[in-house]
C-alpha cells in the first residue's frame, strides 16, 4: 500500500507539474480520457472562452462542428493523432481560427489512456495569408492591365504605321490622278470645240488631224497615269489586306516584298533618299505575309525617323535571298544613316525605349519587329550599328513558319 500511495502521489505531482507548465504557455490546452471526454482545460482556455465549461465543442463555429466531431470520433476509434483548423468563439463573442492538434498517450501495453490537445490561434497567419493573396491578386490585376495597355499601344502603333502608309500612298496616287484629270479636262474642251465646228460645217482637215493627234497623246497619258495609280492601289490594297489578316498561306517572298516596297516608296516624300531592293526569284514561303509586311514597314519607318536626321541624304537597301540550305531565307535591311551608339543598340528592341519621345514616338516599332520575327515567323534577327556607319538588321526566316497564330 505504501508503494501504491507513493506511485499515486508521484502521478499527482507529475500532473500538477504538467498543469503548471500547460498554464504557462500561450496556447489553449486540454486533456481528455481514453473515451474522449475532456476533464481539464488550462487557464488560457478559460481566459479565452470566459467559461469553465469543459464542453469545448460548444465553442466551435456552427459550420465546422460536424466535421470536427467526425475527425475526433475517427481519432478515438483508430488511436491516431489528428490535426484540423477550427473556429472557436471567444469571450467577446468573436470567432477566431485555431489549429487544433490532439495526440494520444499510451501505457506500457500501448493502450490509449489519455489524450492531450492544443488550440493554437492562427489569426495572424490567416491574416497574413489573406494579405498575401490580396497582394498577389493585385499584382496579377496590375500585370493584366499592363499587358492590356501594352497590347493596346502595340495595336495603336500598328494602325499608326498603316496610317502613315495610307497618307504616303494617297499623296503618290494624287499625282497620276491629278494629271489624268487635267488631260481629260483638256481633251473634253477640245472635243467640244471640234463638235461645234463639225456642227457649223467649218471643220477643217488640219483641225481634225490636230484633234486626233492630241487625242492619241491624251489617251496615252491617261492610260499610263491611270495604270500607275491602279498599280499603287493594288499594291497597297494587298499590303493593307495582309496586315489586317494574319493567316498563314503560300506566297512568293520576292513578289510580296516588291508589293510592300511599292507601298513604302510614297513614304519617302520629299526626302532625298534612295530605296533599293534586290530579291532572289522563286522563294516560295508558307508563312504569314501580313506580319512580314508589318516587319518591313516598321523597319522602313524606323529608318526614316531615326537614321537620317535633318534631311540628310542616304540609301535604304532591302535584300532578300535564300539562306544556306533550303529551309531558310535571309532578309537584309540596311541604311547608311547616322547609326546607333552602343547604349542605344543594346536597348533597341526593348519596349517603350525611344530616343525621340518628345516627337511623339512610342518606342514600340523595333519591339514589334522582334516580337513578330521571333514569336510569329519563327525566325531570328541580329542588329549591327555604329555611330556614323549606318545600321544593318539581318532576319533569318524559315520558309515554313511554325504552325501557330500570328503575333498580335
Amino acid at each position: 500500500m505504501t508503494e501504491r500511495k507513493r506511485a499515486e502521489a508521484a502521478l499527482k505531482a507529475s500532473e500538477r507539474q504538467f498543469h503548471t507548465l500547460a498554464d504557462s504557455i500561450p496556447q489553449l490546452v486540454w486533456m481528455a480520457d481514453a473515451g474522449g471526454k475532456i476533464f481539464w482545460f488550462n487557464n488560457h482556455w478559460r481566459q479565452y472562452t470566459g467559461t469553465d465549461s469543459q464542453d469545448w465543442q460548444a465553442a466551435l463555429a456552427p459550420g465546422p462542428f460536424h466535421g470536427a466531431r467526425e475527425r475526433w470520433a475517427l481519432a478515438l476509434q483508430t488511436g491516431t493523432p489528428f490535426e484540423l483548423e477550427v473556429s472557436l468563439r471567444g469571450a467577446d463573442g468573436q470567432y477566431r481560427p485555431f489549429l487544433t492538434r490532439a495526440v494520444p498517450l499510451r501505457d506500457a501495453a500501448s493502450a490509449v489512456y489519455r489524450w492531450i490537445g492544443t488550440h493554437i490561434d492562427i489569426s495572424e497567419r490567416k491574416r497574413g495569408e489573406q494579405e498575401l493573396r490580396n497582394a498577389r491578386d493585385a499584382a496579377e490585376a496590375a500585370l493584366h492591365n499592363l499587358k492590356e495597355t501594352q497590347n493596346s499601344l502595340i495595336e495603336a502603333e500598328k494602325l499608326a504605321a498603316l496610317g502613315r502608309l495610307v497618307a504616303g500612298v494617297a499623296h503618290e496616287i494624287n499625282n497620276p490622278v491629278g494629271t489624268s484629270l487635267t488631260v481629260a479636262s483638256s481633251l473634253e474642251h477640245k472635243t467640244a470645240m471640234v463638235a461645234v465646228e463639225l456642227a457649223n460645217g467649218t471643220l477643217k482637215r488640219s483641225t481634225l488631224n490636230d484633234f486626233l493627234e492630241v487625242s492619241r497623246e491624251a489617251s496615252s497619258q491617261l492610260v499610263a497615269n491611270l495604270n500607275r495609280a491602279a498599280n499603287l492601289i493594288q499594291s497597297f490594297k494587298q499590303v493593307a489586306t495582309d496586315q489586317s489578316y494574319s493567316n498563314q498561306r503560300v506566297f512568293d517572298l520576292g513578289e510580296l516584298t516588291e508589293q510592300i516596297v511599292t507601298s513604302l516608296r510614297p513614304g519617302l516624300g520629299k526626302q532625298n533618299l534612295a530605296l533599293t531592293i534586290e530579291c532572289q526569284p522563286d522563294l516560295a514561303m508558307n508563312s504569314y505575309p501580313g506580319p512580314y509586311g508589318q516587319v518591313l514597314t516598321n523597319l522602313f519607318l524606323n529608318a526614316l525617323a531615326h537614321a537620317f536626321p535633318n534631311g540628310k541624304n542616304g540609301t535604304i537597301d532591302i535584300k532578300v535571298v535564300q539562306a544556306a540550305g533550303d529551309d531558310n531565307v535571309d532578309v537584309l535591311f540596311s541604311d547608311d544613316g547616322c547609326g546607333m551608339s552602343l547604349d542605344v543598340r543594346r536597348k533597341a528592341f526593348d519596349p517603350f525605349f525611344t530616343t525621340r519621345r518628345e516627337q511623339g514616338n512610342t518606342g514600340l516599332g523595333l519591339h514589334i519587329i522582334h516580337t513578330i520575327v521571333t514569336n510569329c515567323l519563327g525566325g531570328t534577327l541580329t542588329l549591327e550599328s555604329e555611330p556614323g556607319k549606318g545600321t544593318k538588321i539581318h532576319l533569318v526566316l524559315p520558309r515554313v513558319a511554325p504552325a501557330s497564330s500570328a503575333a498580335s
